[in-house]
Parts: structure tokens; sequence; C-alpha cells
């Protein structure tokens, strides 16, 4: 399945970087799933479907599409990352397990309309917002 290539394209060009198979291979990988996966699950995925890409290409790939804001990095802060696609525009934060490493996404209004306040009170213009909490979940707990 080959997800918006004309997308990827702007992109690259605008990095100064040529459109390949191999960048598109990584693009779909991303566009696949719903899941947050590192860098080398993406990588092993794309060589298991049969597409020779190198690891480099993988990582930098993945680093553009993060700074074009197509994908999003989910910093764990143990030196590990996480990537998820932006495709659907819906804004959510993340609830992280420490111990197990599971993901609930999660969306909530209050939250949302307090930060908004905070950074108002303080004269900011809220351009965006990465929102995540660390804890156990309920199977590790």
């Amino acid at each position: 399945m080959s997800h918006d290539s004309e997308q990827l394209r702007k992109v690259l060009k605008k990095e100064g970087l040529r459109y390949t198979d191999q960048r598109q291979a990584v693009w779909n990988e991303l566009c696949s799933s719903d899941d947050h996966r590192d860098a080398e699950a993406i990588y092993f995925s794309i060589r298991e479907s049969g597409v020779n890409v190198s690891r480099a290409t993988v990582y930098r790939t993945i680093d553009v599409l993060v700074k074009n804001n197509l994908v999003r990095k989910l910093d764990l802060g143990d030196g590990r990352s996480l990537y998820e696609h932006k495709i659907d525009p819906s804004h959510h934060d993340h609830l992280i397990c420490i111990q197990c490493g599971r993901i609930e996404e999660f969306m909530v209004e209050e939250i949302e309309s307090l930060q908004n306040r905070v950074a108002d009170e303080f004269g900011y213009k809220l351009i965006r917002h990465i929102h995540q909490l660390f804890g156990l979940c309920v199977n590790c707990s």
C-alpha cells in the first residue's frame, strides 16, 4: 500500500533530499500501523516485507518526517523513542507504563483547557504540546 507520495516528495524536496522507493517504504510502514514503534521495529518490518533498505535510511527518513510534522516522536525518558504517524489530525496525549511499555492514548478536554489558560496567563500563544504521563499500568502495579 502506497501512502501519499506527493506529501513525502514535498517534504524531501524541502529538505534537499531525493525521493526514493526506500524512503517511500519508510513512510508506508509508518502509516500502516497505529502502533507506537521504535526505529528498529520499523526497519525490521520493512526488511521483512522484502524491501532492501538500510538502517541509516530508515533513521534519517524518520528524522525528516518528525521534523516536518508528519510523524510524532515519543521520548520515553529512558533514552528510547517511539514513533507514530500523524495522518489522523485528532490530538491525543499518552499514558505510558514504565515497566511493560504499554501506551494508552487519551484526550481530556479539561487538560486541554487548563493548558490554554496557563499559556494565556503567561502571555504565550500555545502552538503545540506534548503531554506524556508515566506510571504503572493495571497489570504491572
